[in-house]
């Protein structure tokens, strides 16, 4: 299953200032206590209230709530100080392969402190348990910002003209995973 929602914001949010992007790991505040873990409704509720600001304009529609109550069980957080920094809302494959990442969102004041790698990396925890080959996200043309998270990430992308339907083009990222008994029995 495939759902693309994703508007020309893209993954991460509106295109970050390339000048800001030349040092990934570089933190502008002092290292706080993160912790990554599932996401509850109080989680979701503040979400969608701070959502606009974090992306920096209306986003509030793509965290539609079938992310959290139908998809929940693979959706996190980062929580600083006792509330949410950042969120990932993805989902597992039930007869798929493939784990898919469909809106990440880092607080500003959260930004450059390895809150998305740390999303990514539980997500990618998670996909591997559960038997996953790959994983999967996409973002519209130009959002650079995305493409060198993704790349800095590991990740491989290319694009796919007509994605998104006719005169959609899209970049698609993939990260390979590796293979594990529960995945050797999903290919099965």
């Amino acid at each position: 299953m495939q759902i693309d929602l994703l508007t020309d914001e893209g993954l991460l949010g509106p295109p970050l200032d390339p000048e800001a992007l030349t040092n990934f790991g570089a933190c502008d505040m002092p290292m706080q206590q993160l912790t990554t873990r599932s996401m509850t409704k109080a989680d979701y509720d503040f979400i969608v209230r701070v959502i606009d600001k974090w992306w920096g304009g209306p986003s509030t529609a793509l965290a539609h709530p079938i992310f959290f109550h139908e998809f929940g069980r693979d959706a996190m957080v980062v929580e600083a100080e006792g509330r949410p920094v950042g969120f990932l809302f993805g989902f597992l494959p039930n007869e798929s392969s493939v784990g898919y990442i469909h809106l990440v969102g880092i607080d500003p004041d959260y930004r450059r402190q390895h809150v998305g790698s740390m999303l990514y990396g539980a997500f990618e925890q998670a996909c591997t348990k559960a038997g996953c080959l790959s994983m999967k996200a996409i973002t519209t043309l130009g959002n650079q910002g995305s493409m060198r998270f993704h790349e800095a990430l590991g990740w491989s992308f290319e694009q796919v003209d007509d994605y998104a339907g006719p005169g959609r083009t899209r970049v698609v990222f993939t990260k390979m995973l590796p293979k594990t008994s529960a995945a050797a029995d999903m290919s099965d």
